[in-house]
C-alpha cells in the first residue's frame, strides 16, 4: 500500500494507545488522552494521535508526550467515503496496523468520544488473541440479544453472527499482516463505497466476519439510554457515547452530568477557546424518560446479567 508518515517523534514502545481525528473531534481526543495519563503515570505504551492533516496541539498539553502522526489518505479515498458524522479520519483506524507494523506489536484504537474511567489499559494490551487479527466488544444491540440480525452484514450477502463495535479495537500488527487486513478492507471499501451503512464499521465486519476475539463490554460501554442504570453496575473502564448526542452537545439530559463537568473542567484548563456553552438540562427523577429507563431495566435485566457473565473478569477473551 505504500503509506507515508509524518511522526511528530520515534516509537517508544512496542504497544501503542491511538485516536485517529479531525480538527473537530481534536479538543475531545485530548480530553480522553489526558484521562488516559492520569490513570496510567507509569504508562509502557505510547498516547499517539493521527490525522490525516496536521494538528496544532495546545501547549498547555505538551506533557502528555503525544506522538503525532499525519497520515494523507488522498490515494485512498476514491470510493471509501465518510458521512454527515464522520470524515475520512475515521478510516484511518483500518490501516493502522500496516502503517505502524514496525512500531508496534500491539495497537488498541480509541474512538474520541468516549470517557476513559479507570485504569487497565497496560493489561488489555497484553492478552492473548490467539491468531485472531482483533479484539473487539460486541455491538450493544446484540448485548441483550445475542442472535439480534446486523443489517450489515445481510447488505454484504454474509450470514448472521456475532457483530462488533469500532470504537474500541485492540489491533494485534502481525496476525493482521497475515490475514492481510488492510488489503481485505480496502478492496470492500471500493467495491461497496458509500453503500457500507455504518462506514468503517461495515467494512471490518465485512472482512472479519467469524474472525475476531471477543471482550468484555467494560473496555467499550456503549452509552444510551436503556443502559445509563447498568453502567454503575458494569463499572466500565471505557464510556463510549454511540449516536450523534454527545456530553458536549446535551440539551435533553441524556448523560449523567459528571460527563460534561469533567470535560467542561478540562477545556476551561488547558483549551479555552473551545469551551462550550455549558447550558444544559438534567432529568428530574419524574421524568418519563427516568421512568422509561427503570421499566428497560426492569424488563432486561436478567438478559443484560447473562451478557455479563459470559466474562468472569475484565481480561476474559472469547475466541
Amino acid at each position: 500500500m505504500g503509506l507515508s508518515i509524518d511522526a511528530s517523534r520515534p516509537a517508544r514502545f512496542r504497544q501503542a494507545v491511538i485516536f485517529c481525528c479531525d480538527e473537530t473531534y481534536l479538543p475531545y481526543a485530548l480530553f480522553a488522552a489526558h484521562q488516559i495519563a492520569a490513570h496510567h503515570p507509569d504508562r509502557t505504551f505510547d498516547l499517539c494521535l493521527c490525522s490525516t492533516r496536521p494538528l496544532a496541539i495546545p501547549a498547555t498539553l505538551q506533557n502528555l508526550d503525544l506522538r503525532c502522526c499525519v497520515i494523507p489518505l488522498d490515494e485512498l479515498a476514491s470510493g471509501v467515503e465518510g458521512d454527515a458524522r464522520r470524515s475520512l479520519a475515521a478510516y484511518l483506524r483500518i490501516v493502522l496496523p500496516e502503517v505502524f507494523a514496525k512500531d508496534y506489536q500491539r495497537i488498541l484504537y480509541l474512538d474520541s468520544d468516549i470517557s476513559v474511567r479507570r485504569a487497565g489499559l497496560d493489561r488489555l494490551l497484553q492478552i492473548d488473541l490467539g491468531t485472531a487479527p482483533i479484539a473487539a466488544v460486541r455491538d450493544n444491540s446484540q448485548w441483550r440479544t445475542p442472535t439480534r440480525p446486523a443489517g450489515d452484514l445481510a447488505h454484504l450477502g454474509l450470514p448472521q453472527g456475532a457483530y462488533f463495535n469500532s470504537g474500541v479495537i485492540l489491533f494485534d500488527t502481525r496476525n493482521c499482516d497475515r490475514y492481510r487486513l488492510v488489503d481485505k478492507a480496502l478492496d470492500l471499501g471500493r467495491r461497496f463505497g458509500t453503500q457500507l451503512k455504518r462506514n468503517d464499521q461495515t467494512l471490518l465486519n465485512g472482512i472479519l466476519h467469524g474472525n475476531w476475539a471477543e471482550i468484555s463490554p467494560t473496555w467499550n460501554w456503549q452509552f444510551t439510554w436503556a443502559s445509563r442504570l447498568f453502567a454503575p453496575y458494569a463499572d466500565p473502564h471505557i464510556v463510549h457515547f454511540i449516536g450523534p448526542r454527545k456530553p458536549w452537545n446535551d440539551c435533553t439530559g441524556d448523560f449523567p452530568p459528571i460527563f460534561a463537568r469533567e470535560l467542561d473542567d478540562f477545556l476551561a484548563r488547558y483549551i479555552p477557546a473551545r469551551q462550550t456553552s455549558g447550558q444544559r438540562s438534567h432529568l428530574a427523577p419524574n421524568h418519563p424518560l427516568m421512568r422509561k429507563m427503570l421499566v428497560k431495566q426492569f424488563l432486561s435485566g436478567r438478559a443484560l446479567a447473562r451478557y455479563l457473565a459470559r466474562f468472569p473478569s475484565d481480561m476474559t477473551v472469547i475466541r
